[in-house]
């Protein structure tokens, strides 16, 4: 059975930080391209950032540049975001994926991050 759990969300204050992380069960990991999206109420699902099969290359949405980190440990088969200088536009569920150029994809069911004072 394929899983992608996330954890690490909550309630935090503009400024400071959180570490979400991804465990992946039931698939090649390392087979796979990692990525977090996010979805704010009322808004598309937008990336976040994408990492490659070995962390050799990652990818940034414009809005996150310079304050958030993409990393995967693939014996551990977690995918991690940190997320520093929060701003309340970074409000939303944060969700991970794996995805490869060909099906299938899998989604976690994401996390809930709260970035208010």
């Amino acid at each position: 059975q394929v899983t992608l759990v996330e954890s690490g969300g909550g309630l935090v204050q503009p400024g400071g930080s959180l570490r979400l992380s991804c465990a992946a069960s039931g698939f090649a990991f390392s087979s796979y391209t990692m990525c977090w999206y996010r979805q704010a109420p009322g808004k598309e699902r937008e990336l976040v950032a994408r990492i490659t099969r070995n962390g050799g290359i990652t990818n940034y949405a414009d809005s996150v540049k310079a304050r958030f980190t993409i990393s995967r440990d693939n014996t551990e088969k977690t995918v991690f975001l940190q997320m520093n200088s929060l701003k309340p536009d970074d409000t939303a569920v944060y969700y991970c994926k794996a995805e490869r150029n060909w099906p299938p994809t899998y989604w976690g069911q994401g996390t809930q991050v709260t970035v208010s004072s």
